[in-house]
């Protein structure tokens, strides 16, 4: 039987996301996600008490497309996620996929020490174990 070894949340995090204000419209955030092939982006917090958001593509297509909002007049504070649900890095991906699956999430910011240091998805950890099984 295989020795358990841990795969945290820091070994399979990515940096496919932006960290941008919550003032920027959907459409200028639209051309970085499509610039960098990103899904996601990132709201700063505004002050220390603040928290995070997060706008995903689903996001722009329910609160944009769907209701025949103009990208150009929403700003993404008015769409995101807020506060987000984050996970550490140290957090073993057996309970980052049960997070998941409890809140009904595919993605989840990274934070330490206050600071979005990456993004982790489903994809992310399934990839991941699957390396881990080959090893």
């Amino acid at each position: 039987m295989r020795s358990h070894k841990s795969i945290s949340c820091r070994d399979v995090m990515n940096q496919r996301f932006e960290l941008v204000d919550g003032l920027m419209t959907v459409s200028e955030a639209l051309r970085i996600m499509q610039e960098k092939d990103y899904k996601k982006v990132i709201i700063r917090k505004r002050h220390e008490s603040d928290e995070f958001g997060m706008v995903q593509l689903s996001d722009i297509a329910k609160h944009v497309i769907a209701k025949d909002r103009s990208p150009d007049r929403v700003n993404l504070y008015e769409i995101m996620a807020k506060p987000v649900i984050s996970v550490r890095p140290e957090m073993d991906i057996k309970y980052c996929a049960r997070l998941f699956d409890t809140f009904g999430l595919s993605s989840a910011p990274v934070i330490k020490e206050e600071e979005v240091i990456g993004v982790v998805s489903y994809n992310d950890i399934v990839i991941r174990w699957l390396d881990y099984l080959a090893e």
